[in-house]
């Protein structure tokens, strides 16, 4: 019985067997007692703290001194608003229409004169000559460049670019 009662607790025990485990824990006083030992073990195994004595009596004493509630207390009624909520509604639908359609046609209405951005004017490129020391810099530092870390041919290359001279 003690291998059932165990499987039970596991929950590895089949339907059928269960009800017979039941009727022997309901019974049989060395299943009840090998069912508190397996909880024991179970609560030393999880470092569980474990009651004081006489705790499952004491709380089933209070527990029977509580009032039962059958039902929830009824909500408190709130306050009959309900002739007045449909012309609100529509009242405030109706200006959120009207403020969404006046925004589109002041824009629509807008001068497209006023929208437009200033011509930038065209900077000129200058080209500035690197310093010696700038190569060098770049030779000792190379290992941190990010472009180190790509795969396949992007670290051999050398990334070239002209810059068009004005007439």
């Amino acid at each position: 019985m003690k291998s059932k009662i165990s499987a039970m607790m596991d929950g590895e025990l089949a339907e059928a067997e269960l009800a017979e485990s039941m009727h022997a824990l309901r019974e049989d006083g060395v299943a009840i007692e090998a069912w508190r030992e397996y909880h024991l073990i179970s609560d030393a195994l999880r470092d569980t703290q474990i009651l004081s004595s006489g705790f499952s009596a004491r709380f089933a004493a209070r527990l029977e001194q509580e009032p039962a509630i059958l039902a929830p207390a009824a909500a408190p009624k709130r306050a009959e608003h309900g002739r007045y909520r449909f012309p609100l509604a529509m009242a405030a639908s109706v200006a959120g229409v009207a403020l969404v359609g006046s925004i589109v046609y002041m824009q629509w209405q807008a001068d497209p004169q006023v929208a437009r951005a200033p011509v930038p004017v065209q900077a000129e490129s200058v080209a500035v000559a690197m310093p010696k020391e700038a190569d060098d810099y770049l030779r000792a530092h190379q290992n941190y460049s990010p472009r180190n870390s790509l795969q396949g041919v992007a670290p051999y290359v050398r990334t070239v670019s002209e810059t068009p001279r004005s007439r």
